[in-house]
This record gives C-alpha cells, sequence and structure tokens, in this order.
C-alpha cells in the first residue's frame, strides 16, 4: 500500500488506527452516558449511586498517573511501547463491561452498589489500558505532526461513529418498542466493539520508538517535575476538565427524550442530529488546520456554544421544532470542538519534552484519559445528585417498556429540573473552560518546531531562533 508524501503510515495501519476508536467510544459511552440511567432504573437511591461514582473515582485518581508512570518504565522485549498494552485490553475490556452492567435484580440496594463499586473499578483499570497506549501510539507511529493531526481529524469521524452506534442501538433495544434487557444489550454492543478493535493490535507498528532514549532512571520525582514544567497541559486539560465536569446532558438524555417529548427513541434522533454535523466538519478539519490554528478555532466555537446554549434554555422544551433547529446549529461548532479535543495532548508531550528533557508520553496522555474518565464520573454523578434535588422518583425496571408499563410520573420540579440539568449544566462548564482556555498560548508552528528538536532534526539554538515566542 503506498503512503502519502512523507507520511510514514500505510493506510491499512491508518484505517485499523481509526477503526479501534469505534469500539472504544462505544465502551465510553455505554459508560460515561448509560451508566447513570441505568443506575437510575434499579431502584437505588440516587444520593447514594451520586456518593458510590464519586468514591470509586479515588481509584481513577491513583490509576491513570499509576499507569502513566508503569508504561513510561516498562520496556517490552519486542521492542514494543503501546501496542502489548492494547492486545492485553481488547481481551479483557468486553468481559468488565458486561459484568458491570449485570447487576442482579433480587439484590439488596446495598449488594447492588457494592457489585456496581467492584465492577467500575475492575472496568476503570480496563479502559485505561485501552486509552492511554492508543493516543501514545501516535508519537510512536510518525514524527510528522501534519500526519498527526490527519490521524487525529479522521479519528473523530470514526469515534463519532461509535457514540452514533452507541447512541441509535442501545436506546433502540432497551426502547417501548423492542424492550430488551439493558444487560443482553450492552453485552451484544460489547462484543461488535471488541472486534472493531483488534485490527489495530495486529496491523499497526511502532516504527518511531526507540526504547534506548527512553530514560532508565525515570522516577516519580521526575515525573512530578516534568508535570510542573509542562504548564500548558495542565492549562488546557484545567479547561477541558471544566467543560466536561459539568457536560451532564448526555448522562440524562434517555430520560429527556422519555419524560420530557413523549418517547425514548427520541434520543435516537437527538443522537443523529449531534453526530451527523460532526462528521462533515471532521472530513473538512484538514483543510481547516491548513488555514487556521487549531486552537484559535477550538476557543471561538466554545464561544458560539455558550451562546446557543443559552438560547436553547430559555427557549425551553415545549416547542420541539425550535429546538430541534437550535440543536442542528449549535451541533456544527459543537462537533468541532469534539473533532479538536484531544488533538492538544500530542502538542503538550513536545512542548513537555522540550521544556524539561524528559520524554514522558505516559504521562501525558494518562493526564488525558484521567481527565476524560473523572468528567464522566463526575457529570454523571452529578446529574443524578441534581435530579435527586427536585424530588426525582427512582424506580426500578429493565427497560423503557417496563418503565412505561408502571405508569410513573415525575412532578412539575422534576422535569425543570431535568431541563436545567440537560441543558443549562453545560454551559455552566463551558463559561469556566472560557477562563482557562484565555491562558493557553502554545501554537501549531512553534510545536512542529519543538518536535524538530525533540527528534534531533535541529539543535536547541534554532528552534530558540525559530520559535514565535519565549518558552
Amino acid at each position: 500500500m503506498k503512503t502519502k508524501p512523507n507520511y510514514m503510515t500505510t493506510f491499512s495501519e491508518r484505517l485499523s488506527y481509526w477503526t479501534y476508536f469505534i469500539g472504544q467510544n462505544v465502551y465510553y459511552n455505554i459508560t460515561a452516558a448509560f451508566i447513570s440511567t441505568y443506575l437510575a432504573m434499579q431502584g437505588i437511591s440516587l444520593a447514594k449511586v451520586a456518593t458510590v461514582l464519586l468514591i470509586v473515582k479515588i481509584w481513577d485518581a491513583i490509576n491513570d498517573p499509576m499507569f502513566g508512570f508503569i508504561f513510561d518504565k516498562v520496556k517490552f522485549k519486542n521492542g514494543q511501547k503501546s501496542l502489548p498494552w492494547l492486545r492485553i485490553a481488547v481481551a479483557l475490556i468486553p468481559v468488565v463491561t458486561i459484568v458491570l452492567f449485570a447487576i442482579p435484580s433480587g439484590m439488596s440496594e446495598t449488594a447492588k452498589l457494592i457489585w456496581f463499586g467492584v465492577a467500575y473499578i475492575l472496568w476503570d483499570t480496563v479502559y485505561t489500558l485501552t486509552d492511554v497506549p492508543a493516543y501514545s501510539m501516535l508519537n510512536t507511529m510518525t514524527d510528522n505532526l501534519q500526519e498527526r493531526n490527519t490521524l487525529l481529524s479522521v479519528n473523530r469521524i470514526f469515534s463519532g461513529a461509535g457514540v452514533l452506534i452507541y447512541g441509535v442501538v442501545l436506546p433502540l433495544l432497551i426502547s417501548e418498542d423492542v424492550g430488551m434487557s439493558a444487560t443482553m444489550a450492552v453485552a451484544i454492543l460489547s462484543i461488535f466493539s471488541a472486534l472493531t478493535m483488534v485490527p489495530l493490535c495486529v496491523k499497526c507498528k511502532e516504527r518511531n520508538y526507540k526504547p534506548e532514549e527512553e530514560p532508565d532512571n525515570f522516577t516519580p520525582k521526575e515525573m512530578f517535575r516534568y508535570l510542573k514544567s509542562n504548564k500548558y497541559l495542565l492549562i488546557y486539560y484545567g479547561g477541558y476538565m471544566a467543560t466536561d465536569a459539568l457536560k451532564t446532558s448526555a448522562a440524562v438524555t434517555l430520560f429527556v427524550s422519555f419524560y420530557l417529548f413523549g418517547n425514548s427513541t427520541f434520543s435516537i434522533v437527538l443522537n443523529i442530529l449531534n453526530m451527523v454535523p460532526g462528521v462533515f466538519a471532521a472530513m473538512l478539519m484538514p483543510t481547516i488546520l491548513k488555514r487556521f490554528d487549531k486552537f484559535k478555532t477550538l476557543f471561538w466555537c466554545n464561544i458560539v456554544n455558550i451562546i446557543l446554549g443559552l438560547v436553547i434554555y430559555f427557549g425551553g422544551w415545549e416547542n420541539q421544532t425550535s429546538f430541534i433547529i437550535l440543536t442542528c446549529i449549535r451541533c456544527v461548532p459543537l462537533s468541532i470542538v469534539g473533532i479538536l479535543a484531544f488533538m492538544f495532548t500530542p502538542d503538550c508531550a513536545e512542548y513537555g519534552q522540550y521544556k524539561s528533557g524528559i520524554s514522558a508520553k505516559g504521562i501525558t496522555f494518562a493526564i488525558q484519559t484521567f481527565s476524560v474518565k473523572i468528567t464522566g464520573a463526575v457529570s454523571s454523578s452529578l446529574a443524578l445528585f441534581l435530579l435527586g434535588l427536585f424530588s426525582w422518583i427512582s424506580v426500578e425496571a429493565e427497560s423503557f417498556a417496563e418503565l412505561e408499563a408502571m405508569g410513573v410520573r415525575q412532578s412539575g420540579a422534576a422535569l425543570n429540573g431535568l431541563w436545567f440539568v440537560y441543558a443549562m449544566v453545560p454551559v455552566i462548564g463551558m463559561i469556566i473552560s472560557t477562563f482557562f482556555y484565555m491562558a493557553y498560548k502554545l501554537n501549531d508552528k512553534d510545536v512542529q518546531i519543538m518536535a524538530k528538536c525533540n527528534s534531533g532534526e535541529i539543535s536547541r539554538e534554532d528552534a530558540e531562533k525559530l520559535l514565535s515566542r519565549k518558552y
């Protein structure tokens, strides 16, 4: 297979890399978006569920940086960096995902919470193995910044496909019309997802990895020194976490569809509206990034999202046509932000190495994974906690068909609270993130210069002369 000019990877490799993220995003969204709905239909107190969600994330605070440290230290005899970890993860992730969503219905409330806590810790640990090595592999597959940007841009199309598959298949299977149990629906999606992740483990190559150049004396002290020197990594993910920790809409989309729009399958419409613009945006992103700096694009799209989010919230849910139109418009800048979200981690890895002299890509990408998972847990637990404040009624049901048969009705205060959690809380997160982003000064041209310096193509002195500003 021929390669593109200056590209180090073949099309077969790139396709395998992209399809991996179909499955990975199905797994992530099953847990990040559906777990709150699943737990709210287990007849457990929402306050207790929200508390346990946060408690189990203490493991996340240890798990990701710890694995990032291990990832940077371990050297496999076959000369590979990421692939051995990914092969282990692909074998385990479907098993732990199914276990997480197989809480026996006859258990007591306490037993259900213990099952969930243990299973979630197992899932969280395995998911780390699917995430840190996969993104870190970008730097070992190629040192070409344009190629990395292309890999990440197109990656968002496939990631979006994973989100869309989750967003269409799972709601349909557990809807009033089909009525499949959540456990069976999750099992079907888990097996499918594992199959999409296998090709990466077979076809992709880590040609840009040199084990002999990895530091042998990388200590926890060096790790913290590296993180301290990498200020743009901390600034960017401070903004990212502010946005995603308050992104409570995904956690309640099924309830919004069922209670506010009359049928849980309306969530499929919402998911399609959210994903279709993302496909076109991702296709255009390589062209856009040739003309515009990616961070400036992210910043201004975030501002537009804030404005449109406020219009949607104050417009209310009663006018469904108006809501759909505004959602379609907003999905364009929202999709662009989603596509760009993880393009800054490789840049921060280059900057961190340039500033500290330490190659610590595992730690850098562990911060990314940590941010994704901790914000997912916070947003889910926050959504449930806020619903509880509005006197939400929690019942035990295997599907929305069963919930409909029960005839459960929520109060007006609960429905208004549901709308606030869905439409307004995420806007507050975007506003907070704006203040973080105003301090981010790293740009694409300077990152490419730093990458060349880090790889030894140019000297430190030459790099300093070429950079647009003093870092």
